[in-house]
């Protein structure tokens, strides 16, 4: 089935910076679409990013591509978020998730099927 774990969550200050990764074993993760998604209390999980196998990126919208950077190792089976820049509201529990191998990235959680537990990321004013 494959198991991803996240790491690289933490508290941090606004105007701070930090780099989650999310390491995949148990299968082949070099082809298969990858993203990131957070949650934060009380709302919904939202796409924050994604990530072909050959690189291609899809990001939420624009003020989340200015600040944030995903990126991927396939000889680490890795998945990096980068976040700059980070503001209160970028509070929320951070999750990786592997969807199929697509030329599309989705940003509906429904078509990623393999999630890690998640890495908090605290931001404060």
């Amino acid at each position: 089935q494959g198991q991803l774990v996240e790491s690289g969550g933490g508290l941090v200050q606004a105007g701070d910076s930090l780099r989650l990764s999310c390491a995949a074993s148990g299968r082949t993760f070099s082809t298969a679409n990858m993203g990131w998604f957070r949650q934060a209390p009380g709302k919904e999980r939202e796409f924050v990013a994604a990530i072909t196998g050959a690189g291609s990126t899809k990001y939420a919208d624009s003020a989340v591509k200015a600040r944030f950077t995903i990126s991927r190792d396939n000889a680490k089976s890795t998945l990096y978020l980068q976040l700059n820049s980070l503001k209160p509201e970028d509070t929320a529990v951070y999750y990786c998730a592997a969807g199929g191998a697509s030329a599309y990235l989705s940003r509906s959680p429904r078509m990623y099927d393999i999630w890690g537990q998640g890495t908090q990321v605290t931001v404060s004013s």
